[in-house]
């Protein structure tokens, strides 16, 4: 599970466009090319792979991080546990986000380093 202390709420502030899901609906399937990654600013969504749950990111969360620093397609698929609205975040604002905050970088890295030891222990 990602970090409870790592918030990205700040990049979903007021201004922010939001792209809104209702529960149950597909945000990406495994395999779709990406562009961004999402914060949660409201509800949340469950990433899956093979068909199962492994993580729920709930609001000030983000997920999608992966495509944009590997430039590979989706690597699980994100349905909307909840009604849902995301903040899409694209790759020329990551970068931006990274070169001027190392301290964000890192952040992004704690919620991989987070993913990939549950990925590793439902192994």
């Amino acid at each position: 599970m990602s970090d409870p202390a790592v918030d990205f709420g700040i990049l979903a502030g007021a201004g922010a466009p939001v792209r809104s899901f209702k529960a149950g609906e597909t945000i990406f399937k495994e395999g779709d090319p990406a562009e961004e990654l999402f914060v949660v600013k409201r509800g949340s969504v469950d990433i899956l792979l093979a068909g199962r749950v492994m993580e729920t990111v709930r609001e000030n969360g983000i997920f999608g991080e992966l495509a944009l620093i590997d430039q590979e397609p989706r690597a699980a698929t994100v349905l909307a546990a909840t009604d849902v609205d995301l903040v899409p975040v694209s790759e020329r604002q990551f970068l931006f986000l990274v070169s001027q905050t190392p301290h964000f970088a890192l952040k992004v890295m704690r919620v991989l380093a987070g993913r990939m030891r549950t990925l590793n222990k439902a192994l």
